[in-house]
């Protein structure tokens, strides 16, 4: 588990790419926010976290697939991680900011660009 990486992760630098050629410029990793989100957008009070499927448990998604080994310890693990996520989306809507999730599955060949356009859209519009 040590060569797993927590920041720079494909998905992340995608939306990245994507959202700077844009013209969206943002903060990496903001410490003193709750979560340590992904990207910040202070212009549009916006928070970004990229998550991925097995690591956050998204609920029927063909990539999260428990391990048949030690089952119970990697569910409880990535459920914790789940409880977290809500804690640290909670706190940062009291705080003002909006919370958007993008999930490694829908950065996928078949639907990265209609993702990354409905992200786009929802960073400056709020919808």
């Amino acid at each position: 588990m040590s060569r797993i990486k927590g920041k720079d992760t494909k998905p992340e630098i995608l939306v990245r790419k994507y959202l700077f050629s844009k013209g969206l410029r943002y903060r990496l990793h903001q410490r003193g926010l709750a979560g340590t989100p992904d990207l910040v957008f202070r212009k549009y009070e916006t928070v970004v976290f990229i998550h991925g499927c097995f690591w956050h448990g998204h609920k029927g998604c063909k990539f999260f697939v428990p391990p048949k080994t030690r089952t119970e310890w990697w569910l409880n693990k990535i459920s914790t991680t789940e409880g977290k996520d809500v804690e640290n989306t909670l706190k940062l809507k009291k705080q003002g900011w909006k919370v958007i999730s993008v999930w490694e599955c829908s950065l996928k060949s078949d639907k990265r660009y209609k993702t990354l356009a409905w992200l786009e859209d929802k960073i400056r519009n709020g919808r």
